[in-house]
C-alpha cells in the first residue's frame, strides 16, 4: 500500500493543485518513485489511498503499468492517518503479509533484506529504520535487542564531537502481517506510530527492527524538494531540471533550479536556487533567489494552509523564500 492522501501544507503553494505524492520530480510523480521501488522487490499489486485532490494521483499513476504495478484506489472522504488508511483498505489487504509505504519517498533501500528480518523475528511488524547523525527532525525510534521498544520525540542539537551512537528514525516503510488490524481501531482516524505499534508493543507483540543504510531522501518541505532535486541532478552532472516547453533567453541565467512546463525566463532574468511551477513567467531583468514560485491565478482567493511558508504577489506570480 502506499500512503497518497496528505495535502502537503509545508509544500504548498506547490500543492495548491495536486496532493503532496503528485508532484513532479525531474518529470516523474513522486508517488511513481515509490511504485517502482515497490515493482523492483516483486511487489507489483497495489493499494493506493486518495483524499486531497485525489485525481492529481490518477492522472500521474494511471492503472500503474508504467511503473511496472497494478492499481487499486481507495478514496478516504476525510483524512484517517496512517494506520486509519490501512483500515479502510482492509479489505484489500488482508491474508497475507504487505507493505506500507509513505508515498513522498525516494530510496533504494533493501526491501528484501528487511522481508528477511521480518520472517527471521516472526514479527507482527518489521519497521525500516535509518541512522540519523545530523539529527535531522525525525522523530526517535527506540530499540533493544532487535525490537522496537518506544517511539520518543526528535532529536536534540548535534552536540559538537560527540561519540554517542546516532539516533534511529523511521523511514516510513513497513511490513505487516494481517493480525495488525487486530490493533487498528475500525472507521477512526489512527496513526500506527503513536497508537497502533504502542499498542501492539504493551501486548506483547514482536515489532521488529531493521536497520538499513542506502539512499532514502523525504520529500516533505519546499527546501528539502529544491535540496533533493538537485542533489539527484548532481547525480546526473547536471544543476538545472527544465520540463516540458521551456523557454528561457539566451542572455538569462539560470543555475541551481528546477523548471516545471511551460516556464519563460526573460532576457536579462536571473534565477538561482528556486522552483518555478507550471507556466511561471519572469520578467525581464527580474532575479529570483532561494524561492518556490507559482502562477498567481493558483493561488487567488485561496487561504494559505496552517503549516504553508509565508509568501508575496509579484506581478503575476506568488513567491515564496525559502529562508523562513
Amino acid at each position: 500500500m502506499i500512503l497518497a492522501a496528505g495535502y502537503g501544507e509545508r509544500l504548498w503553494p506547490l500543492t495548491s493543485d495536486r496532493t503532496k505524492p503528485a508532484l513532479p520530480v525531474l518529470g516523474k510523480p513522486l508517488v511513481g518513485y515509490v511504485a517502482e521501488y515497490l515493482a523492483r522487490h516483486g511487489i507489483v499489486d497495489v493499494v493506493v489511498n486518495l483524499h486531497h485532490e485525489p485525481e492529481s494521483v490518477r492522472s500521474a499513476l494511471g492503472d500503474g503499468s508504467q511503473f511496472g504495478v497494478r492499481l487499486q484506489y481507495v478514496h478516504e472522504p476525510v483524512i484517517l492517518g496512517t494506520s486509519g488508511a490501512m483500515d479502510n483498505a482492509r479489505h484489500l489487504l488482508e491474508g497475507d503479509t504487505f507493505v506500507v509505504v509513505n508515498g513522498k519517498l525516494i530510496t533504494d533501500l533493501d526491501l528484501k533484506a528487511a522481508l528477511e528480518t521480518h520472517r527471521q523475528e516472526k514479527a507482527l511488524a518489521t519497521l525500516i529504520l535509518l541512522r540519523n547523525p545530523k539529527h535531522e527532525r525525525f522523530s526517535i525510534v527506540e530499540t533493544r535487542d532487535g525490537l522496537v521498544s518506544n517511539f520518543g520525540g526528535m532529536p536534540g542539537p548535534l552536540a559538537p564531537d560527540s561519540q554517542a551512537d546516532p539516533p534511529l528514525m523511521f523511514t516510513g516503510i513497513q511490513i505487516l502481517e494481517s493480525r495488525i488490524f487486530d490493533y487498528i481501531p475500525r472507521g477512526v482516524f489512527s496513526h500506527s506510530t503513536t497508537s497502533v505499534y504502542p499498542r501492539a508493543i504493551a501486548n506483547g507483540e514482536r515489532i521488529a527492527a531493521h536497520v538499513a543504510a542506502g539512499m532514502w531522501y523525504e520529500l516533505s518541505t519546499l527546501t528539502r524538494y529544491l535540496d533533493i532535486s538537485l542533489a539527484l541532478l548532481r547525480r546526473q552532472g547536471r544543476d538545472v531540471y527544465m520540463g516540458r516547453n521551456p523557454s528561457v533567453d539566451e542572455e538569462g541565467e539560470v543555475h541551481d533550479s528546477v523548471l516545471w512546463n511551460n516556464v519563460t525566463v526573460e532576457k536579462g532574468a536571473s534565477v538561482r536556487r528556486a522552483i518555478l511551477g507550471d507556466g511561471v513567467r519572469v520578467p525581464a531583468g527580474e532575479r529570483l533567489d532561494d524561492v518556490a514560485v507559482v502562477r498567481g491565478e493558483l493561488i487567488s482567493g485561496m487561504a494559505p494552509p496552517a503549516k504553508a511558508l509565508k509568501g508575496y504577489v509579484a506581478g503575476l506570480n506568488f513567491v515564496v523564500p525559502l529562508s523562513q
